[in-house]
């Protein structure tokens, strides 16, 4: 599998798009905004540049990739305001794989510029926002051009399928699954954190010459609170998706070999390997760690009651087919995917009937030494 090449959020905005579908991502982003406002305050207080450069990396495409900026350029309003500082012009570069829908953010840049004029005045600014597509685990942008940066439910996709688990491997290392699970071998394990590890560093290593010393930078992304991989709150959505794959193989509907070839480029880590890999890189220091528990659903305050379970069920398989289904359609092919999705959201709505397993966030601020 090229990740480069299959991985991106639903495209558009019918029923099944991710811009239809990220409320998960919606609730991470204001989990963050507390820690984002104190990142962003803290580097205005030493410096507030002429022109600052700011990126949103794996900004995707729905209303959440609008509302980062917005939120950003809020906190940097408000805090030249109370220095009585003229704000910068604000350089803004969205981050994303070339097959992201670029296009459904361009279409909503006007009603953004719109909100900027009408709120702050025609002396804020200006702000240019453009696209830049590639990987953010290569150089993206010039050398210190940067001076914030955030990221928010991207650094949990890795570059590429782990050594050894890629789809024309000779030897199925993780059959009947697609992510890691407490049956998992321990060479998928490490597979998994090897490519992590390496990511992880090379994204360090590409963020490090493009900020300037003193920038600040915002990750926030999928892991877990243990230090045991296959742990549920890291891997049981997965899980539940190979059994509902396993199931269509046991009717004859998809072919095993595909299951078994089929691995997620995809690893939750704890905090102790995000803070190993930064330390071994050198060139940040933590300002702030936290972890947050999220609802697979992202919270039941729309929760049709009438349904109750059923309605959480189906929420979660439109969240997760939103977000995998490119992938999972390049393996598979297109023709499975309905019927896929509708048993995996009887499969989650019989396991949330019994359990409320949440995803665990962390949310990490740095700044560039």
């Amino acid at each position: 599998m090229e990740v480069m090449q299959v991985l991106h959020m639903n495209k558009g905005d019918d029923e099944n798009s991710y811009a239809k579908n990220s409320k998960v991502q919606s609730k991470i982003i204001s989990l963050g905004k507390r820690i984002n406002e104190e990142a962003i305050t803290q580097m205005l207080r030493s410096n507030i540049p002429d022109i600052m450069g700011i990126a949103d990396l794996g900004c995707s495409s729905g209303p959440n990739s609008l509302s980062v900026i917005s939120e950003m350029t809020d906190i940097i309003y408000a805090k030249c305001r109370e220095l009585g500082r003229p704000t910068p012009e604000l350089k803004v570069f969205l981050n994303d794989l070339p097959c992201n829908d670029f296009n459904f953010i361009f279409g909503s840049l006007p009603a953004f510029y719109d909100r900027l004029k009408k709120e702050k005045g025609s002396e804020f600014g200006p702000c240019f926002v453009s696209a830049t597509p590639g990987s953010f685990y290569g150089r993206l942008f010039p050398s210190r051009s940067l001076h914030c940066v955030h990221s928010s439910s991207s650094l949990h996709w890795l570059s590429q399928v782990p050594a050894g688990l890629e789809s024309n491997a000779r030897t199925a290392m993780n059959k009947g699954k697609i992510y890691i699970s407490k049956s998992s071998s321990l060479s998928v394990l490490e597979a998994y954190s090897l490519q992590f590890q390496k990511d992880f560093s090379s994204f360090l290593k590409s963020r490090s010459k493009e900020i300037v010393p003193g920038g600040c930078m915002l990750l926030s992304f999928m892991g877990r609170r243990s230090t045991d991989p296959a742990t549920d709150e890291s891997c049981y959505h997965w899980e539940l998706l190979a059994q509902t794959l396993m199931s269509m193989v046991s009717e004859g509907l998809v072919e095993e070999e595909k299951v078994d070839s089929f691995n997620a480029p995809y690893y939750g880590p704890c905090v102790a390997e995000m803070r190993s890999e930064i330390e071994k890189d050198g060139s940040f220091s933590v300002s702030r760690l936290e972890t947050f528990e999220i609802d697979w659903d992202g919270g039941a305050d729309d929760v049709d009651t009438t349904s109750g379970a059923a309605s959480r069920g189906q929420k979660v398989a439109k969240t997760i087919r939103a977000v995998v289904e490119s992938m999972l359609e390049s393996h598979f092919g297109r023709d499975i995917m309905d019927e896929l999705f509708r048993r995996y959201g009887e499969m989650v709505e019989g396991y949330l009937s019994k359990t409320r397993t949440k995803y665990t966030n962390l949310v990490i601020s740095m700044v560039r030494n």
